[in-house]
């Protein structure tokens, strides 16, 4: 790919990579080209999937797909992508893995009540269900372990995340979180970006008299931001004065708990 790019390329003239974010799938190009100390910029799949609707394109191929993706690259003005610093994709990995085993051994337990509430429970099968529970409570343990041992490589990070954990609701694993997930905001300009790559920018659609389309929040950004923020929320609305008080202005307002909620999980993310 890069004897065909050097190819056609004009000598006098930076070459900039635009690429997709694909899951998990473009992070080893991406990294092999920042390794050759070329410019990448990465773009999230909705903003090019917006961009392409108006071009009229009938076909989607890849090839048509990847022309779009090169006139989104010439038209706008792209960051440069910088790798996440090692120690922030460990924690976002080590994160990521916790909270999926968490999910897993909550399916379990829910399957282990049905077992237990049957007539005639079979004792073979709720003694596995209960050593499968065993051992992903035992890599729950292993999962905060070595988040303690990433954070003792950095003071200054773990200094962050004890700053982090004074806020009311916020604790020390929703401080990792969200500081894995923003690569410790490296990229991070602005409040209103934040909020976009986190899925709590609004989206309306209100047209004259009318079309009243109901706001509510994007949810296209970092679902896991997201979620770790939810329980702080929760606990921060029942044990600080200041966000019960928003919160109950807000339901005031429309009458809306959850909508509310929503609004301290921004406000919480932007204090963090």
């Amino acid at each position: 790919m890069l004897l065909w790019v050097n190819k056609l390329a004009t000598p006098d003239l930076a070459i900039r990579y635009v690429m997709e974010a694909t899951g998990v799938y473009h992070e080893s190009l991406a990294y092999f080209l920042d390794e050759k100390g070329d410019e990448v910029s990465i773009v999230l799949p909705n903003k090019i999937s917006n961009y392409f609707k108006p071009l009229q394109v009938r076909t989607i191929t890849d090839k048509t797909s990847s022309e779009a993706i090169a006139l989104f690259g010439l038209e706008r003005k792209l960051e440069i992508w910088k790798r996440p610093a090692k120690l922030f994709k460990t924690l976002r990995q080590l994160t990521r893995e916790r909270d999926q085993i968490i999910q897993e051994r909550t399916m379990i337990k829910n399957h282990l009540h049905a077992e237990e509430a049957e007539a005639e429970p079979n004792k073979s099968s709720i003694k596995r269900i209960n050593k499968r529970i065993d051992l992903l409570s035992k890599q729950l343990q292993e999962i905060t372990k070595e988040i303690s041992q990433c954070l003792t490589q950095d003071e200054k990070v773990k200094a962050s995340v004890t700053l982090i954990s004074s806020i009311t609701g916020v604790g020390r694993l929703t401080a990792v979180t969200v500081l894995a997930e923003t690569n410790g905001f490296e990229l991070v300009r602005n409040k209103r970006q934040l909020s976009c790559y986190a899925g709590f920018d609004v989206k309306e659609k209100q047209s004259g008299t009318s079309v009243h389309g109901k706001a509510r929040i994007s949810k296209r950004g970092n679902k896991y931001l997201r979620k770790a923020l939810h329980m702080p929320a929760l606990t921060a609305i029942r044990h600080d004065d200041r966000f019960k008080a928003i919160f109950i202005r807000l339901v005031a307002r429309h009458g809306i708990k959850m909508k509310a909620a929503v609004a301290i999980q921004r406000k919480l993310l932007e204090m963090v």
